[in-house]
């Protein structure tokens, strides 16, 4: 894993619909490798789609998928206090943002999101989770006039997170998912290829798969691997398959989610890669959630997928963390894939 870019791409600003920063620092990278003029193209929705010759033709047409987007809240309403409502751009909890500090806006204005006070609560309204809408951003101004000054409706509000190593071997960071997927993608296009390969960084993946269905649709790919972060839930009080993944114990490979049935053979080449080199990995214990394969998988004329995880605690939240040792594991086993899927037999 390339921490420091890592740690970049997960600063960026980019939620759905709104992925320009990340585009154009992906789009700066790729330059430097001074590919052929059509060998890069943007779409109408904003996908980078990239071919990289590798030293043999592809035998087969294979796609490898990440997306750019994150989550995000959006600005809906200014009260006449000049405190913002908002919705969620992607599937957020409204206990995940309680009290935390936001960017709001182009300016990327300071701002945190409040509650009501628990003495201005019902006794029912105590004894039940926050709902998104009973919350609000607060950036510091008296009026709904001052605030109209400095924000508009549709204004994003970002989270704020720095990312930062700690403990022995982790990372805290925003949008780990999916700039974890994009970094692998750079990492493997920086890489001499053994074979021809397409990359897609796709948009607006948390709110609905959009872009991959169209990424896919253009590239008319036999097989895809997206490589993103999936939810860890190796936290106390939680035991036995409720865990779903954990942190240390490698990269996750999906048999089946709330929106895919993986193929199993690429299922079971991914497995085999792993147990032949000493790559650590395990699946998910629970069938939910979902990615772009679900996108992928039938888009155009269909093609088989295959999902890499990296187990990540918190996700959709203000901070995810990661371990590197995972991250790095599930790099390998990208980098192993490239061959493998153009020479096995599947």
């Amino acid at each position: 894993m390339n921490r420091q870019e890592l740690n970049t791409l997960c600063e960026l600003c980019g939620t759905s619909g709104r992925e320009h920063a990340v585009r154009a620092y992906i789009l700066d990278e790729i330059a430097k490798l001074r590919l052929p003029e059509d060998a890069v193209t943007v779409d109408r929705l904003g996908n980078v789609l990239v071919h990289k010759k590798g030293a043999s033709a592809a035998k087969r047409k294979v796609m490898l998928s990440a997306h750019t987007d994150e989550v995000a809240l959006m600005v809906t309403y200014i009260h006449e206090d000049g405190t913002l409502a908002f919705d969620t751009v992607g599937g957020i909890s409204a206990a995940a943002v309680i009290g935390r500090q936001v960017q709001v806006g182009k300016d990327r204005i300071c701002g945190v999101i409040g509650c009501k006070p628990v003495h201005l609560l019902s006794k029912d309204a105590r004894t039940k989770p926050a709902d998104m809408h009973s919350l609000f951003c607060d950036i510091g101004t008296g009026s709904k006039a001052e605030t109209e000054q400095l924000v508009r409706l549709g204004d994003i509000i970002y989270f704020c997170g720095d990312a930062q190593d700690f403990g022995n071997d982790s990372l805290k960071a925003k949008a780990i998912d999916d700039r974890f997927g994009c970094e692998i993608l750079l990492e493997l296009l920086r890489s001499d290829l053994p074979y021809d390969t397409d990359f897609a960084f796709v948009v607006q993946e948390e709110v609905g798969l959009r872009g991959a269905g169209v990424a896919a649709a253009q590239l008319d790919p036999e097989i895809a691997v997206i490589f993103e972060a999936t939810t860890a839930a190796d936290i106390a009080g939680s035991s036995g398959s409720d865990r779903c993944c954990e942190l240390g114990r490698g990269a996750v490979i999906s048999y089946m989610d709330g929106r895919t049935v993986y193929d199993k053979a690429l299922y079971d080449l991914a497995v085999r890669i792993c147990e032949e080199n000493s790559i650590p990995w395990q699946t998910k214990t629970k069938i939910a959630g979902g990615n772009d394969a679900g996108s992928i998988q039938s888009a155009g004329r269909g093609a088989r997928v295959l999902a890499v995880s990296v187990p990540c605690r918190y996700l959709h939240s203000p901070l995810s963390v990661i371990r590197r040792a995972d991250a790095d594991a599930c790099e390998k086993l990208a980098f192993a894939l490239i061959s493998a899927l153009q020479e096995e037999a599947l």
